[in-house]
């Protein structure tokens, strides 16, 4: 398997015209409690595009009930075209989806390298990053490979939860404050990875609170409040949306 750097950059987004992501009237509830409340948007194939807002907003079930990890679900998301509302979780994450949650989720008592070589294939085995790939991308994790999961510092506990996506084959990663309270270090490789996937045809949906962290690494932003989308706009309208972000978030 060739190195990293020496791997052609590839089209993972397959060969429909279809967005890699289209969520419409999108609504979702945790037992009783409505929180998103009609969400619509779309992530064409290749993009990076961040969900901003205050906690609370919605973001983060947004990433949920595309898994199918909230409640009662009702409206459409499409994932290259096919409709994965009514599907199991597992049938949703062989779209070729994968998740980063929050809290990472890493096998304490296995070490790095066997967290990485445990995740199956749900994707395109030709896509699934080889263990040399991960290391040459996360040189961190290769100095830690036998490490134990209980002994990895925050930020290679995180660079773990993500490469072990990057192994799986998944074309669509949905990315939840993968930033969050990490040394500024830790977040410059993180950001390195996020352009270093990009430019390979990778899709990312990131959720972040970090906006020093996201807005130099999206394409398009979603701003959301209450459960719904209150703002939209593109990479090269940033500057122009700043009053709007500071009223919006405090940026």
């Amino acid at each position: 398997m060739n190195t990293l750097a020496e791997r052609e950059s590839v089209e993972v987004s397959g060969a429909t015209g279809e967005p890699a992501l289209a969520i419409s009237g999108l609504q979702a509830w945790y037992g009783e409690s409505h929180i998103l409340h009609g969400v619509d948007l779309s992530v064409n194939r290749g993009e990076v595009v961040t969900l901003l807002g205050r906690n609370g907003a919605g973001r983060t079930t947004t990433l949920r009930a595309i898994m199918g990890l909230t409640g009662r679900r009702t409206g459409s998301i499409r994932v290259s075209g096919k409709e994965t509302i009514d599907l199991p979780t597992h049938k949703i994450a062989h779209c070729g989806i994968g998740y980063c949650p929050e809290e990472r989720g890493i096998f304490s008592s296995l070490s790095c390298e066997e967290n990485l070589l445990l995740p199956p294939p749900i994707g395109d085995r030709s896509l699934m990053m080889s263990i040399d790939e991960i290391y040459e991308m996360f040189p961190n994790l290769k100095e830690r490979r036998a490490s134990q999961g209980t002994r990895l510092s925050g930020g290679e506990q995180q660079m773990l939860a993500v490469a072990r996506i990057l192994r799986t084959g998944a074309n669509l990663l949905l990315l939840d404050e993968i930033s969050e309270g990490l040394a500024p270090v830790i977040v410059q490789a993180l950001a390195r990875m996020i352009v270093t996937l990009k430019a390979r045809g990778y899709t990312i949906v990131m959720v972040e609170q970090n906006f020093r962290f996201a807005a130099p690494l999206a394409d398009r932003f979603y701003v959301m409040e209450h459960g719904g989308i209150v703002e939209h706009f593109g990479a090269s309208e940033l500057e122009s949306k700043m009053p709007v972000l500071h009223d919006l978030l405090g940026v």
